[in-house]
């Protein structure tokens, strides 16, 4: 959620979520504040503005009351989530994915999915370095979502260049 917008309590947000209907009213999300907190919330009306959605949710109809959301998202269930097209993969799919590359072996485990305008980077970590993989398909030998493995052949040098602790 990018800020509030006007005086209504109305939600600048950049959806993340090509599923239609999402922000559909009557539709209930999880809102994910920032510092963790959860609380499930009902869509009010949603509308386009400017490549992003104007959302309104239900009990929530001042600026005041929508100010403390800054920062914060939202999510579905897992349940409410559609499969993801052959050889396409959602970020939480990627989460938590244990990465090992031909050659160096075990890397760690996908901590993020970055989006750093040049394509997206696997934020790879394995408790004392962080490694960003560029989730290009010339680096993937294969992906098992439902084994949590990432099997990668990267370049001779990237980890030692791109690694930080």
């Amino acid at each position: 959620m990018r800020r509030p917008h006007g005086v209504r309590g109305a939600l600048l947000v950049r959806p993340l979520s090509d599923v239609e209907g999402r922000f559909a009213p009557g539709t209930q999300l999880e809102l994910v504040a920032a510092d963790g907190g959860r609380q499930v919330v009902e869509v009010a009306r949603a509308a386009p503005h400017a490549g992003d959605l104007l959302v309104s949710l239900v009990g929530f109809d001042s600026r005041e009351s929508v100010d403390p959301l800054r920062g914060s998202t939202f999510e579905v269930k897992r349940a409410d989530t559609p499969a993801a097209p052959t050889g396409a993969y959602y970020y939480f799919e990627l989460v938590g994915c244990r990465c090992a590359d031909l050659r160096e072996g075990d890397l760690g485990v996908v901590e993020r999915v970055v989006e750093d305008g040049g394509g997206l980077l696997l934020e790879v970590r394995d408790g004392t370095r962080t490694i960003p993989v560029p989730f290009v398909r010339s680096f993937i030998r294969s992906i098992d979502v439902a084994g949590r493995r990432i099997e990668l052949t990267l370049p001779e040098g990237l980890v030692e260049s791109c690694a930080s602790t």
